[in-house]
Order: C-alpha cells, then sequence, then structure tokens
C-alpha cells in the first residue's frame, strides 16, 4: 500500500501534489486553453469539432429568467443530470434518475421538487459550485445509462474511468464508481470508490474508498477486483486522442461506458488529482519519465502511441 513514510514512496515513484504541479502542468499545459477545459460547455462544444462522442446535451441556462423554462426539457427525459459549466470536484452537480407523482428522483432516493430544482439552477448561476466563485451556467445532459458490465459496481450514480494522459500517452486509468456516501457521484474526495486499472489490459487489480483498501463494493457487495472493461483499446484510443484536442501536455480524461452509445468524454481535466496512484497502488513518475526521455521530433499518430505503451510498460 502507498500510505508510508516520504522515502518509502518516492522510491515507489510515487508523485507530490508541488512536483504535479511545477514538473508537469506548469511545464506541459498551455494555460490558454484552461478556461477551454475548465468550462465543461466549451469543452464538449471543442471535442464535437473534433469528432470525440461526448453525452448529449439537452438545454443551457444561462440567465435566472430562463430559469422555469428548463422544467419544458425536464419534463421530456425521466433522467437528466444539471452541472455547472464551470464547477470542479463534482460540486454543483445534480442526478437524477426519474420522477413521479413524489418528485424529482435522486440518485440517493431522495426526492425533490421543482423549488429544489430552481433553487438549485440557481445557486450555479450566481457561481456557488463555481471555480473561484464566478459567474456560471447551468447544463442539462442526458442521463448516461451505463454499460451492463459495471452492473453491482455503482450504487445508483454512473461510473466513470479517469485515463491519465502524458504527451498524448495513456499512462495510468483508475474506475470511479459511485456509491451511497457519494450521493451518486464518481467523485473519490465525496466517497466514490476507486479501482485501480491495468493500463495494458482493463483488468482492476486494487480498490480503494477513503484512501483504505477494500475488495467489495461497500453498497452492493460485489468484487471489486474481477472487473474486465471491454474493448479498452478503444477506449485507450479516445483518451489519447483528447491530447489533439487539448493541446494539453498533462491531462485527466474521463470517460463513460453508455450501453447505447459506447464510449463518451465526460470531461477534461487540466489537474488531475493524485489519488489515481493509491487506487493502482503504484507511483506516476516513472511511466511520466518514460515518456520524458522519448525524443520524437514529431507527434506520433493515436495507435502508434498506444503501441508504445503496450511494449514500454510491461512489468
Amino acid at each position: 500500500m502507498l500510505l508510508a513514510n516520504p522515502f518509502k514512496l518516492k522510491s515507489s515513484g510515487v508523485m507530490g501534489m508541488n512536483h504535479r504541479n511545477f514538473g508537469y502542468i506548469s511545464k506541459y499545459n498551455n494555460r490558454s486553453m484552461f478556461p477551454v477545459v475548465d468550462n465543461k460547455l466549451l469543452t464538449k462544444e471543442r471535442a464535437l469539432e473534433y469528432d470525440i462522442a461526448v453525452p448529449d446535451l439537452l438545454s443551457v441556462v444561462r440567465f435566472q429568467h430562463d430559469v422555469e423554462k428548463v422544467f419544458e426539457t425536464l419534463k421530456q427525459h425521466s433522467g437528466f443530470c444539471i452541472k455547472p459549466a464551470k464547477g470542479s470536484g463534482g460540486r454543483g452537480i445534480l442526478v437524477v434518475l426519474d420522477s413521479d407523482e413524489k418528485g424529482f428522483r435522486k440518485a440517493s432516493g431522495e426526492y425533490v421538487n421543482d423549488d429544489y430544482i430552481v433553487h438549485h439552477i440557481s445557486n450555479t448561476l450566481a457561481g456557488l459550485f463555481s471555480l473561484g466563485g464566478a459567474v456560471d451556467v447551468a447544463m442539462v445532459e442526458q442521463l448516461v445509462q451505463f454499460d451492463p458490465l459495471f452492473e453491482g459496481l455503482s450504487f445508483e450514480g454512473v461510473p466513470d474511468i479517469r485515463i491519465i494522459v502524458f504527451k498524448g500517452y495513456p499512462i495510468m486509468a483508475m474506475a470511479r464508481l459511485a456509491t451511497r456516501a457519494s450521493d451518486g457521484k464518481a467523485n473519490l474526495h465525496q466517497g466514490a470508490v476507486g479501482v485501480g486499472v491495468d493500463i495494458l489490459s482493463g483488468r482492476s487489480t486494487s480498490a480503494v474508498q477513503h484512501n483504505r483498501p477494500i475488495d467489495v463494493h461497500p453498497d452492493t457487495g460485489r468484487s471489486l477486483l474481477d472487473l474486465q472493461i471491454e474493448g479498452w483499446d478503444g477506449l485507450l484510443e479516445l483518451a489519447a486522442s483528447c491530447y489533439e484536442m487539448s493541446e494539453l501536455g498533462y491531462l485527466g480524461v474521463d470517460i463513460v461506458l453508455d450501453k447505447q452509445h459506447g464510449p463518451l468524454v465526460l470531461e477534461l481535466n487540466a489537474r488531475p488529482g493524485l489519488a489515481i496512484q493509491i487506487a493502482n497502488q503504484k507511483g506516476l513518475l516513472p511511466r511520466l519519465q518514460q515518456i520524458e526521455s522519448l525524443n520524437h521530433k514529431r507527434t506520433l499518430p493515436v495507435k502508434d502511441r498506444i503501441s508504445y505503451i503496450m511494449q514500454a510498460f510491461t512489468e
């Protein structure tokens, strides 16, 4: 386990926050692109320009006087997700699974009414959930119907797969699984489960919740160590292609598996967290340094980059 003293962490190749910020984010990420990846609406628009699949956008609420109009859209869909365009860390994301005479049912099972929805969107527009409290817009997206592969591995909410991409090469991955504690959201700091995924095969290797190792999902009891993600090469190629789209050398790509539409890019992160190392029980630095050692004068095609990691990261 990676919870050890600083000397053991360093010898294991574990990267710390300062090293990430100054050695990789500042060095390899074009700051002019931060506004694009920090704004989920702009990310979605740019992804569509590059033919990268994303969840359907149902509506955008930009002004307070338009908040009530959102119900014209919501009543046409049994499930949906409302999120702030500039939100981070899962803050402000409201997942609604369905609705009936009791109101709108959240992933946690709690019902909320129209006033709750209005209040939530109003808070979003006011910047309550956005980076730096900036005035924001509310996005309403089609609720992803996750692949049956994850049945019993996520409590109500939609699981996603975080892949760290460095200079166009996928180097580490984990699945993030919602729990009752995380209110149906796949954010580790809110109580979701992180499952380390072997970057070569798409098989689960280890799992953590609140940075502590676990073997089964806390709400469903299903084993976390027998996950095999089908079509793994396709996910790696999708993640790698976000390098050209984002113009960021070091980024996190969050992908969902929809049972009808297949892999969809949910969002990009220019400052991906470091908990992926705990989920995988290994550090990022050896792989980062391996990619840094390459001296290509031009960017290789996506498939060539995937072929390279399949050879370089065998252990």
